[in-house]
């Protein structure tokens, strides 16, 4: 009876682990490479969008413009080898050492970059906001391109500790165990889990705060010829919607970037335990899917975008029948040779 129920045992576990095996195949597959498309076109749309002349020298649309391009590298570096990995089983990141740290150290860094130009949008809204003359001097492009380019030194110098501390152990590539791989998971729980939305609510805050005071400064009052003081008048609507936009998609990034840390640590807190071959593929797939969704919070900037401001729609428009529709009616129409 024991050899019958341990058979049975043995069977449904084997299937539940051919089961998450395969979905997880399925999604690395067919749902990252959805994102990979969506992702591509849409962060190119936003580059273009984000160039034109009346757009680019806004402070807030060079971090979008920044954040945008360096999605293109996250996409098709990041996100193509994790579906390559995953999806189509070409393991070259745990067979080869160099790739193993070179992909890791890539991947942290492209992720970053991007996440943290959002961050510096939004404090750039908060200065643009703000009442004192001396916070908003601080938006401007030329201190915005200073920080566009300082956002991406900073984190080449951060994450050269994946270059040191990445190593293939029971072949899979990941950081090394021990009290590295404590400390690295408590990092990387700060770094992507707790500062950015933490960062992005606070300026986030004091933004909606220094337009609600201007809105109530710049509310008509019933004395019509009283002098007054010269102050600062509000920011312009194109300003508010560009507001909108950054919060809407900061919303989105919060929920779908917290679970990525709280893995990582919690699988840092369990490497001494033994699991069974059933829970490490349930681990595997749960951390796959953590990286789904930040891959996907960056796929649906676009979206964010389009759905949030009037000002990106007419831009998308403008952009579409510029580009688009004339090339396609001036490729249809053509001059008649005449005899």
């Amino acid at each position: 009876m024991s050899n019958i129920t341990g058979s049975v045992a043995n069977d449904d576990q084997l299937y539940w682990l051919n089961f998450f095996t395969l979905l997880n195949m399925n999604i690395s597959k067919y749902g990252m490479g959805l994102i990979w498309i969506i992702g591509n076109l849409g962060s190119t749309i936003n580059c273009c969008i984000f160039l034109q002349s009346n757009l680019r020298k806004n402070p807030c649309v060079m971090y979008f413009l920044a954040s945008s391009a360096s999605q293109l590298l996250t996409f098709n570096f990041a996100l193509f080898t994790r579906m390559l990995e995953f999806g189509y089983n070409v393991q070259a990141v745990n067979r080869f050492l160099w790739f193993c740290k070179i992909r890791y150290y890539l991947f942290y860094m492209f992720v970053a970059i991007p996440r943290y130009y959002i961050i510096l949008a939004t404090i750039d809204r908060y200065l643009t906001s703000s009442s004192e003359v001396y916070l908003r001097r601080w938006s401007s492009p030329k201190i915005a391109k200073r920080f566009i380019i300082g956002n991406i030194f900073f984190w080449c110098l951060m994450y050269i500790q994946v270059l040191i501390f990445y190593d293939i152990e029971n072949g899979s590539c990941s950081y090394r165990n021990g009290s590295y791989g404590i400390f690295f998971s408590i990092y990387i729980s700060i770094e992507s889990g707790i500062l950015p939305p933490s960062v992005m609510l606070i300026f986030g805050l004091l933004t909606i705060n220094n337009i609600r005071q201007i809105k109530r400064k710049t509310r008509p009052s019933g004395v019509v010829n009283a002098p007054q003081p010269v102050q600062h008048n509000g920011i312009s609507r194109k300003d508010l919607q560009f507001s909108k936009m950054l919060f809407n998609q900061i919303f989105l990034w919060i929920i779908l970037n917290i679970p990525n840390p709280c893995y990582l640590l919690y699988r840092s807190i369990t490497t001494d335990f033994i699991k069974s071959p059933l829970r490490l593929v349930i681990e595997l797939f749960i951390n796959n899917m953590t990286y789904f969704l930040i891959y996907l919070g960056f796929a649906l900037t676009f979206f964010v975008y389009t759905l949030s401001s009037s000002l990106f729609r007419r831009e998308l428009n403008q952009l579409l029948r510029k580009n688009v529709l004339r090339r396609f009616t001036s490729s249809n129409v053509h001059p008649r040779t005449t005899t």
